[in-house]
């Protein structure tokens, strides 16, 4: 890239950081520094506003990197990303966000809790947080990596090694300084920025075809190298029948994994009531459904104005796709609107990537300090602030998140993204989903749920082909590999069912059903609850 992309991109960029940091030195000056006010932003936030903070917190780098570019190189089995991500939402408004806001306080822990003994669950909901919310940490971190790269001309591995590094240590900042209020605004803000960015793309790849989508899907086929194949299912996922399982498990992974995901399941209580948060659900799921169309113009568009070829040359994985694009569709690489373009789109990129990364870390550390630290802490021992606790660890977590994601730079960013989703919906669904509805569910079939389902779906991608025994792997001059998905999840989530099941039945507890009585009212009524 010229000198004028990246003076440009990075004067974007740094005019971001500069407002974010803004609001979270004027949100640190103005918090009370209780608990509620750094985990919940103090519950003042309306639906709509929630509402765009959870549409920010999931259009994240995966989204909008990671996914075009999979569909630039395969055209219809990327689009399942695009697909799975939405569906997801239904799940959410109908089966978690209102009884989640009445059941809880702070955390995924808190709802399970409510009937069980609290420490053996605390331990493992807490470990099952913290693991989901540092490989989904992981995949945004990448996705910076590739950004520079690109910017900076692809100039070897210090770029993105000390881009990583620096991401890194900006959201430690915004989460320990702002906590959830200053995230919930720098969410909201890059909201706003990315959709606005979207739609100015959607138009032009639409206007450089006149509107007519057969013409840019036939345009995109013909450069793909695949004909017709290219908009056929079964180019990435068609192959032989291992693909196809593949594909099964990813789509469960992504259905079912965002009502586990421990960012947005907090954000439900930053709202006042249950009724505000499903109203937020409702609001997100009409900015996030536009924004996954979009994605789709934006992956043929890359594969017909661009060409895959281009894109795989720029970054094997895809995860630079759309700024390619940008870079074209405002006159090339040596025109002003080109660079212009490119760096609007450079820095909307980097912004997404900067706020989802506080709001992941903000939800990661609340499960150190309020699940982890509070029960694992000896009995006797001088008691530090939850908060004081979920500011070290986000410290923690944002150095084990920047060496992982060193690791796995080569690997596209929607990928990372759907083996986070199978964790979450092996490890977090069912013990959230049995501790809602089931009647006699107990302490022992919930810590079996969670490590039932956690401990698989970890064991499985480590001996699957994305970390050993193949040239695209982690690992590509090992050979481990013994399980042949590259997803877990057709194999986790039903484990992580069955260990809850089973450790119910073999339980000598005997149910509570006094307290399941009681969060039953409250989860559908929201009395008592916080």
């Amino acid at each position: 890239m010229t000198g004028d992309h990246q003076t440009l991109a990075l004067l974007l960029f740094s005019t971001f950081v500069a407002v974010t940091l803004g609001i979270t030195t004027w949100v640190s000056r103005n918090r009370h520094g209780s608990a509620e006010e750094f985990y919940a932003g103090g519950r003042l936030f309306s639906p709509m506003e929630n509402g765009f903070a959870i549409a920010g917190d999931y259009m994240s780098a995966a989204s909008f990197l990671g996914i075009s570019g999979l569909i630039a190189l395969y055209g219809y089995d990327g689009m399942l990303y695009s697909v799975g991500f939405l569906v997801a939402w239904l799940v959410v408004l109908f089966l978690v966000a209102e009884l989640v806001r009445n059941c809880g306080r702070f955390t995924l822990a808190d709802v399970v809790a409510a009937r069980m003994r609290e420490r053996p669950v605390r331990i493992a909901a807490g470990t099952s947080s913290v693991t989901v919310s540092v490989l989904y940490l992981v995949a945004q971190m990448v996705g910076a990596g590739s950004l520079v790269a690109l910017l900076l001309g692809g100039t070897g591995d210090a770029a993105r090694t000390w881009t990583v590094v620096a991401v890194g240590a900006l959201m430690v900042i915004y989460v320990s300084l702002g906590g959830m209020r200053a995230t919930t605004w720098i969410q909201i803000v890059k909201a706003v920025l990315l959709l606005g960015g979207t739609v100015a793309l959607t138009a032009l790849v639409l206007m450089r075809f006149h509107g007519d989508i057969d013409r840019l899907l036939r345009t995109a086929a013909d450069r793909s190298g695949h004909g017709e194949s290219f908009l056929a299912p079964g180019l990435a996922y068609g192959g032989d029948w291992t693909s196809r399982f593949d594909f099964i498990s990813l789509g469960l992974a992504l259905v079912l994994g965002t009502a586990g995901l421990p960012h947005i399941l907090s954000r439900f209580y930053t709202v006042p009531t249950a009724r505000a948060a499903r109203r937020s659900v409702v609001w997100s799921i009409g900015l996030i459904g536009g924004f996954y169309l979009m994605t789709i113009v934006l992956g043929f568009g890359a594969a017909a104005v661009v060409g895959p070829e281009a894109v795989r040359a720029s970054n094997a994985a895809g995860n630079t796709a759309v700024p390619l694009l940008a870079l074209d569709l405002g006159g090339g690489a040596d025109s002003t609107g080109g660079t212009v373009l490119f760096a609007v789109v450079a820095a909307v990129a980097f912004a997404t990537i900067l706020a989802v990364v506080a709001g992941i870390t903000l939800a990661s550390s609340a499960s150190v300090a309020h699940d982890l630290y509070a029960s694992l802490r000896r009995r006797g021992s001088e008691p530090r602030s939850e908060v004081a606790v979920a500011r070290v660890a986000a410290v923690g977590i944002g150095a084990v998140a920047i060496a992982l994601s060193l690791l796995a730079r080569d690997l596209n960013v929607a990928f990372l993204v759907g083996l986070a989703f199978a964790v979450a919906a092996s490890a977090n669904l069912p013990v959230l989903l049995y501790s809602l509805f089931w009647r006699r569910f107990t302490t022992r079939g919930a810590v079996w749920a969670v490590y039932g389902g956690l401990i698989p779906a970890v064991v499985l991608v480590l001996l699957s082909p994305v970390v050993s025994g193949s040239s695209q792997s982690l690992f590509p001059d090992v050979d481990f590999q013994l399980f042949p998905l590259q997803n877990p999840g057709l194999v986790s989530i039903p484990l992580g069912f069955v260990a809850g099941w089973l450790g119910t039945v073999t339980s000598r507890e005997a149910p509570d059903e006094a307290r399941h009585a009681e969060t039953e009212v409250r989860s559908l009524t929201g009395a008592g609850a916080v």
